[in-house]
């Protein structure tokens, strides 16, 4: 045998060993990643209803998020939005959320149906950024008003809306006198697949942005209103931390901290 050639040979041996044993070794690499991601996802639990936390302050307003159905929130004021109405479009899931994590069915629910019955009926369209104020009868739910903002088309949506939801909410406060509301996008209930953190900002800075410009006008005397004094997203178990983590960081960030 030539000694070059069986000396190639042997080189393409060890070669294509080293390569498998490489190949071995990823692949060993591969699945204690894995297995790691898979640990990480499983100890990530969901955050429990009635979970709350402040999430800072800005302009003197406290800022919080809580896990709770607006349904069964205790606040002066409640908000929900609703988009233009579909037949069927809050119960059927999916996309809507599971009734047992739909707040706006819930919400339905405590109103005997009337929700559905507003928007079906086409006495309130939910155009977007229309608004009703509703005052639930005694023992249906805790919250003392309820605010519905219309969000419009769905297949239009864009999160941008958000921030002038904001903006209204904050003024009908205002308005209403209540030194606190809370704020429930609904989007998810709703069957919408929107950035559950970029909404809640949005949220944030609509409101705070109506607030300031209300101090401007009460600074020259033209406008009176009780300052407010808290905030309250409402989150489901899902989405609760993505809510807080994203607010926590615009507050960190933002003027009149």
């Amino acid at each position: 045998m030539n000694y070059a050639t069986s000396t190639s040979q042997q080189s393409t041996i060890n070669t294509c060993a080293g390569l498998r044993q490489l190949l071995r070794y990823l692949v060993a690499v591969a699945l204690v990643l894995s297995g790691a991601a898979t640990g990480f996802a499983q100890t990530q639990k969901l955050a429990a209803p009635g979970t709350s936390e402040v999430l800072g302050q800005i302009d003197s307003i406290t800022i919080a998020a809580a896990v709770q159905a607006p349904s069964n929130q205790q606040t002066p004021l409640q908000v929900i939005c609703v988009f233009q109405y579909t037949e069927g479009d809050i119960f059927n899931s999916p996309p809507a959320l599971p009734r047992n994590l739909n707040g706006l069915v819930h919400v339905d629910d405590a109103l005997k149906g009337m929700l559905t019955e507003l928007r079906k009926s086409g006495r309130f369209e939910g155009r977007a950024l229309e608004t009703i104020l509703i005052t639930p009868p005694t023992g249906s739910m805790p919250a003392e008003k309820l605010l519905i903002i219309g969000l419009g088309d769905r297949k239009t949506f864009n999160p941008e809306l958000m921030t002038s939801v904001g903006r209204v909410e904050m003024r009908e406060a205002l308005r209403l006198g209540v030194n606190s509301y809370s704020h429930a996008s609904d989007l998810k209930d709703a069957g919408i697949d929107s950035p559950t953190g970029t909404v809640a900002v949005n949220v944030i800075k609509g409101a705070i942005n109506a607030y300031e410009t209300e101090r401007f006008l009460k600074g020259h005397s033209l406008t009176a209103f009780q300052p407010m004094a808290k905030i309250t997203l409402l989150a489901g178990p899902a989405f609760f931390q993505i809510t807080a983590d994203a607010v926590k960081a615009f507050l960190a960030t933002s003027k009149g901290n």
